[in-house]
């Protein structure tokens, strides 16, 4: 789906401008574009959880993310790899900080054990921060938004649970199921 334009692309793209420019006036459209590829991203439920252990199964704690995508003590073959893991985690909490901020309710029935929201932002923040020291050659363009995402990770989450507020409103989002 590389060449082709996401179908929701449009409608994610409307949705997260309103809530960053409009709402928090977070005027970035590089952070806003890429706020919307991701909502387009993990809208297939196969994304979310795309990092697997060496049996195939989905690694679903965000320690374990972390330790796979270290390419010195953890199971990252390469820096490219602990590059392309870190952009991940750094996306996936966001996006889970954002979009299910319910998940890390302490005591809250999972199958799963899902990280705090300190922990999600400090995850995110040093992955993007990491991905952004990877400055030179092919990743020497995108650097700068990483930093951007780095330090403003606490706003692109509450921008995204703006997101969530206005697809709930839209219906377009089930409210969420409390255990």
């Amino acid at each position: 789906m590389e060449n082709q334009t996401h179908p929701l692309k449009p409608f994610f793209q409307q949705v997260v401008r309103n809530s960053y420019e409009g709402k928090l006036g977070l005027h970035d459209p590089d952070v806003t574009g890429y706020v919307a590829h991701l909502l387009c991203e993990f809208s297939q439920t196969d994304r979310l959880y795309q990092v697997r252990d060496a049996e195939g199964h989905p690694i679903e704690e965000l320690e374990a993310m972390v330790l796979a995508a270290d390419p010195v003590n953890g199971t990252a073959p390469s820096f490219d790899a602990e590059r392309a893991m870190r952009k991940y985690i750094g996306d996936y909490a966001l996006f889970v900080g954002g979009m299910y901020p319910e998940a890390n309710v302490p005591g809250a029935r999972r199958r799963a054990p899902h990280p705090s929201l300190s922990e999600l932002i400090h995850a995110g923040k040093e992955s993007y921060f990491i991905v952004s020291q990877f400055n030179m050659f092919e990743y020497e363009k995108e650097a700068p938004l990483f930093a951007r995402l780095s330090d403003g990770f606490e706003r692109c989450i509450l921008g995204l649970s703006l997101v969530r507020e206005e697809l709930r409103k839209r219906k377009a989002l089930p409210a969420p199921e409390l255990n």
